[in-house]
């Protein structure tokens, strides 16, 4: 059964929480709550009197035109008194929704004064009284449990206590369609009630999406209670502005900037987008990988940087992991022993299972610096992986010997006077030697040291640099699996720092003050010159948030330029926004490719663009985006644009 609906048209919204007199004409939505301090005052005529002269001077206000206002207020129909909303828009009277779930327990009484209205999804007739009549030229509007339908959305209300409910009716509200919720509240203070009430607002629009706009009582109400205020503004679960909970201000306004395409696209796929803990959980991925297998234990390209550190700390959680869980009394040292060959081993310290189980290697060029081999070095003594240096210039003039025996051309750097496609291709050769070397010392390493078995390649290219494609195809990114490939920078740097808190892993500290980069140029001095934001143009801050636009928001590039213009309102002008959106897709386009063969990844990220299971979306692209592009200029160009930001 669908709710019942009153048509009205609305743009957009803000709270105001606060006397009329200072209702800022800039606002599209505001609320009013007529709170429980009346108490047996209720009771008398008068309260009712005075509560229609002050609706209808809200009516008659000039400030409250253009605006869809939510006023509470006692309302006697067929001579019982009722609780109410009256929503009202340019002198209308668009419904009057009763409270349908009382509060009538600790300090409230409210049945004391109200019935509850139980008819669900029923609408009847109010006659309204002359005086508001003369205001608004109607004889009647709708009251009972209803939904306002406008043109661009539909709102549904809620009042106080309802929200606490187990049965709220936003629950049905958002099956029937709904989109945004209003809520004017007389919550008082309690030690930890104000989490309780972000948790509620949270939740209704968690589970099915939507925005719900919570306005509460602020100040004294004559008697022992103080209400706390903190009116917030929630969408899809995300409290995205809140106000202060003590305050001695009268009037209180929170704005809040949100799309309705976000609802429809997070209802589209009725999904939680969440991240989870990096710690944990992709160790004990990887140790269900490994045992079930049959190889005997891991190798990692180690760089000395974040992604590869990151890795290698996740192979030590799962050491930690796995003798905390032998110390225990479980089995799990019986499947230890399975995997390093030793009918008699039993793991006793992280470092200890680390060497038997995990090589890890340093792959050094001419382009390498001593700070990127002395971190890893650092790093693999720390977690006790058993460690290898390894020099790859011979292998990269072999095979740039064999080219230029062929062609009798040798190709330069740009910094040695090269073309940009000498230039790229000298990186590629490096990159892509280090993922066969990988292989093959992953099948040889462990014949070496006379013990059975093979090792797995782990991979460690992250979420970010593959929306770019920020990597050499089938370089030492292509491996048997990659435990980070669903994890941002970002979130990278804070398990980081978690394990560098967590396990002592002191080495971590010039890990992450380094600036991240790939070392496939020449030094200058001694110095790394290239690193990987420059390279890109974008940072990997403004990457992680360009993915989930992507993902998460549905965005293709005209509409992920309007979101942003917002949100780097401060910090770019719209020109850079453009030229930042622009420079993304046209990588992202160009690169889409990589991810058909991209090492299968823990999946960590809810905008992963793994295409193989997860981001159904094609893999070529015209990479010049002109229809798209197109409308960003417009819109830049637009004179608009500036009014739009303010």
């Amino acid at each position: 059964m669908m709710s019942l609906v009153v048509w009205c048209e609305v743009l957009n919204l803000m709270i105001c929480v606060g006397p009329t007199s200072q209702l800022p004409s800039s606002s599209l939505w505001s609320s009013f709550d007529s709170g429980y301090g009346c108490a047996d005052h209720f009771y008398e005529s008068d309260t009712l009197l005075h509560s229609l002269q002050v609706l209808k001077a809200l009516l008659e206000a000039p400030a409250a035109q253009d605006i869809i206002c939510d006023v509470g207020m006692p309302i006697m129909h067929h001579n019982v008194r009722y609780n109410c909303r009256v929503l009202f828009l340019n002198r209308k009277i668009l419904l009057i929704r009763p409270k349908m779930l009382m509060a009538n327990s600790g300090i409230y009484r409210e049945m004391r004064w109200f019935t509850a209205w139980d008819r669900l999804r029923h609408v009847e007739e109010y006659f309204l009284p002359r005086m508001i009549q003369e205001v608004t030229g109607q004889d009647t509007v709708p009251f009972g449990d209803c939904v306002l339908s406008t043109k661009d959305t539909c709102i549904g209300t809620e009042i106080c206590a309802e929200l606490w409910s187990p049965n709220s009716p936003h629950i049905q509200m958002g099956l029937d369609g709904v989109e945004i919720f209003t809520n004017s509240s007389a919550s008082h203070h309690e030690l930890r009630k104000a989490d309780q009430r972000v948790t509620l607002v949270r939740s209704a629009t968690t589970k099915s999406g939507g925005i719900y706009l919570y306005a509460n009582q602020r100040g004294c109400d004559g008697d022992r209670v103080y209400y706390d205020g903190c009116a917030m503004v929630a969408i899809n679960g995300d409290v995205v502005a809140q106000g202060e909970q003590f305050s001695l201000n009268d009037v209180e306004v929170i704005p809040a900037t949100l799309d309705l395409e976000d609802v429809r696209t997070y209802r589209g796929e009725l999904c939680q987008p969440q991240m989870e803990g990096i710690n944990f959980r992709p160790a004990c991925w990887l140790w269900d990988y490994l045992r079930r297998s049959g190889q005997a234990g891991f190798l990692l390209p180690l760089s000395g940087g974040v992604d590869s550190s990151s890795t290698a700390c996740i192979i030590y959680c799962m050491c930690v992991l796995l003798c905390q869980a032998v110390r225990k009394g479980s089995e799990y040292h019986l499947d230890v022993r399975r995997v390093v060959g030793d009918e008699s081993y039993t793991p006793q310290h992280p470092e200890e299972l680390c060497g038997r189980i995990f090589t890890t290697c340093y792959m050094a060029s001419e382009n390498s610096s001593e700070g990127t081999c002395s971190r890893a070095r650092e790093l693999a003594s720390q977690i006790g992986s058993t460690h290898l240096n390894i020099n790859i210039d011979l292998a990269v003039k072999g095979i740039l010997g064999i080219f230029s025996a062929v062609t009798g051309r040798w190709p330069q750097f740009t910094a040695k006077g090269g073309s940009i496609r000498e230039n790229l291709a000298l990186q590629n050769v490096q990159a892509r030697l280090r993922m066969v070397l990988a292989y093959l010392f992953a099948q040889l390493s462990l014949w070496t040291r006379g013990k059975p078995g093979g090792l797995l390649v782990l991979g460690s290219a992250n979420v970010d640099e593959s929306l770019t494609g920020y990597f050499t195809k089938y370089d030492c990114s292509s491996a048997d699996i990659n435990p980070i490939g669903g994890v941002s920078k970002t979130d990278l740097k804070s398990f980081l720092l978690y394990c560098a808190e967590k396990f002592q892993l002191t080495a971590l500290t010039g890990i992450l003050a380094a600036p991240p980069t790939a070392e496939l140029e020449p030094l200058t001095d001694g110095q790394v010159t290239q690193t990987d934001e420059a390279d890109m143009g974008i940072t990997y801050s403004e990457l992680s948030m360009i993915g989930r636009l992507r993902k998460i928001s549905k965005c293709g590039p005209f509409s992920m330029f309007c979101k942003l213009i917002h949100m780097w309102k401060d910090i770019l002008s719209p020109t850079e926004v453009a030229q930042k959106v622009k420079l993304f897709f046209r990588r992202y386009s160009a690169n889409r490719h990589k991810m058909t063969t991209i090492t299968p990844s823990y999946h960590a990220e809810s905008y992963s663009p793994d295409d193989n299971r997860f981001d159904l979306r094609p893999f070529l692209y015209n990479t010049r985006w002109p229809w798209q592009f197109r409308c960003i200029d417009n819109q830049v160009r637009n004179d608009g644009i500036t009014s739009l930001l303010r």
